[in-house]
């Protein structure tokens, strides 16, 4: 695997390196030794995997607070989506920046999502699937979640949402009061 890190601080796209021969090929896209000599949280607690119907669908932006905050390893297991990590830690030189990036089956990136930070993705394909690790259990009292349009965010989405669950459209602004306690 190969990490490259993001204007985020902590975050990382992951490449992986596979070993083709006449069969197709093999690659690891998870290895806690690896994971943990760049520094990364190389404990998995649980592992998702949701399909988005339509195109254009979003979902986001989540996050838990600690002490259940979590750590996210996404990868695009079919079609395609843009996913962003937002900084939320106020201590972090990247607080209240965003990265977003293209993850698609085919080109099999993985973007690495520290603690602290909330993640969304838009679906640019009908019948788009996302596999994703965690490195904490699921807590409902300790999830939190962000508008995908707040103006403080300024995050330039690379197209108009046409599905947001109604729990997603009911996220606040962003507030430390609100969002960081």
């Amino acid at each position: 695997m190969k990490f490259v890190a993001t204007p985020i601080a902590g975050a990382f796209v992951i490449h992986l390196e596979p070993r083709a021969d006449d069969r197709g090929w093999f690659a690891r896209f998870f290895c806690q030794h690896e994971f943990e000599e760049h520094g990364l949280c190389g404990r998995v607690a649980q592992i998702n995997n949701s399909l988005n119907k339509y195109k254009h669908t979003l979902r986001g932006l989540h996050y838990q607070l600690a002490p259940k905050a979590e750590n996210k390893i996404v990868r695009c297991v079919r079609g395609a989506f843009w996913d962003v990590v937002v900084d939320l830690r106020p201590n972090s030189p990247t607080f209240l920046q965003h990265f977003g990036i293209e993850l698609t089956a085919e080109n099999r990136k993985t973007l690495y999502v520290p603690e602290g930070c909330a993640t969304g993705l838009i679906t640019l394909e009908e019948n788009t699937e996302s596999f994703y690790l965690t490195t904490e259990f699921y807590s409902p009292q300790h999830e939190r979640g962000l508008r995908y349009d707040d103006p403080k965010l300024n995050i330039q989405w690379p197209a108009q949402p046409a599905v947001v669950s109604d729990k997603d459209l009911k996220h606040p602004p962003f507030s430390v009061e609100t969002h960081l306690k």
